[in-house]
């Protein structure tokens, strides 16, 4: 895989990034989200309006006479055929689970500039973490606030720093492909964070050369920095996800993305088995499929507040929430796969669908079935996996 391009598409094509991570919800007027997560096509996600707005924006960047009608509470543009009264429907029951948990996490977090890493915290964040508090879970769980506790001044020494000019031209080239559907990337807004994302992307570029810039990079500090509204900390943050709790997947060699890969294919064999199957007869290489679900931790992949509510897990739990995610859609989908596919055409179709539709749309029951649905699954065996599909992986190499 070139790690200057964007990573396969689900379909096998190169995937142009560039939709925004809100895709969900259902369409009007034109067959309906149901019909169109048939056709293989992505619903755009569905932002809070009405009650909703009433219930949470506050937690939201857009507030008040911020959030236009045609804005999500992320930023993220509706469609002309956006359908309230589904997405309606769908956040009746969310919102009061919203509310509740926003209501306890003010309690337990009262007086308190971090989070504890116990059991009691752990259901907390399982269970969503109020936008409002996100900043502060992020950078405590994952240690991203020690690490800037430790290095003051650090971000902006290294921002101040000889810039290599084949680094910045590369990062300019993405600026405008970044959420261009969100108005907080545009150049005409008010609120732009162009400039903070090349701040981010330029530093974290020279602070790890070895890494340096690729693309998907973007979208990861794209959404770090909708969520915090700190580029200080959406470094740090950065660097945290990409030095300690996913090393090796933007490398040059992107050796940690295909050795996960490899690992998901075992637990899939292990826990899927038909599914495991099917990818076997048709011949489907895991890297086909799956790359974009780990290149970008779900953005573009799955709607916004579900990739939000996997964030949530993945600093605070680490890697293996990934493969959680993922082997509960593809669990779900296990029957449906064997009963259609029939060549590899199919298979790549397959896993399109698999990320369409209210399983996914629907996030807190989602997130509760990654905790139950794939079984346990612990870091020891991830770390097991990972040794011996990097072996083997080095081994075809040389």
């Amino acid at each position: 895989m070139d790690r200057r391009r964007d990573a396969p598409a689900p379909d096998g094509t190169g995937s142009s990034l560039s939709r925004s991570p809100r895709q969900r919800g259902s369409s009007s007027g034109h067959g309906g989200a149901k019909d169109r997560v048939e056709r293989g096509e992505r619903p755009c996600s569905p932002p809070l309006k009405g009650k909703a707005d009433a219930l949470s924006v506050s937690s939201f960047p857009f507030s008040g006479s911020d959030y236009p009608v045609t804005v999500d509470p992320y930023g993220f543009e509706r469609p002309e055929d956006f359908d309230f009264e589904t997405y309606e429907q769908l956040m009746s029951e969310y919102l009061v689970v919203l509310t509740r948990r926003a209501i306890k996490w003010s309690k337990l977090l009262k007086g308190k500039n971090k989070v504890d890493k116990n059991n009691k915290m752990k259901r907390y964040v399982r269970k969503g973490v109020p936008n409002e508090h996100r900043t502060l879970v992020w950078m405590s769980a994952s240690g991203a606030q020690q690490q800037l506790d430790r290095n003051p001044g650090y971000y902006q020494s290294v921002l101040g720093a000889q810039h290599d000019p084949k680094l910045v031209d590369t990062i300019r080239t993405d600026l405008n492909r970044t959420f261009p559907e969100n108005v907080l990337f545009r150049k005409s807004s008010s609120t732009c964070l162009q400039k903070e994302l090349y701040n981010v992307l330029v530093a974290f570029g020279h602070h790890s050369p070895s890494v340096g810039y690729c693309q998907g990079m973007n979208f990861i500090a794209g959404l770090l920095l909708i969520i915090t509204r700190d580029e200080e900390k959406s470094f740090w943050l950065m660097e945290t996800l990409l030095g300690r709790i996913l090393p090796d997947y933007y490398s040059p060699s992107m050796l940690g993305l295909k050795t996960d890969q490899e690992v998901l294919g075992e637990l899939v064999r292990e826990r899927v088995p038909g599914v495991s199957g099917v990818m076997a007869e048709h011949g489907v290489m895991w890297s086909l499929v799956v790359s974009r679900w780990f290149i970008c931790l779900y953005i573009d992949v799955l709607p916004v507040e579900t990739v939000l509510r996997i964030w949530d897990c993945l600093f605070y739990e680490g890697s293996k929430i990934l493969f959680r995610v993922a082997l509960t859609i593809i669990h779900q989908h296990q029957a449906a796969m064997e009963e259609e596919a029939r060549s590899l055409p199919d298979v790549c179709q397959s896993f399109k669908r698999m990320t369409l539709g209210p399983f996914v749309e629907d996030c807190h029951p989602f997130m509760q079935k990654i905790f139950t649905e794939p079984g346990s699954l612990s870091m020891a065996t991830i770390a097991k996996l990972r040794a011996t599909c990097r072996a083997r992986i080095l081994a075809e190499g040389s």
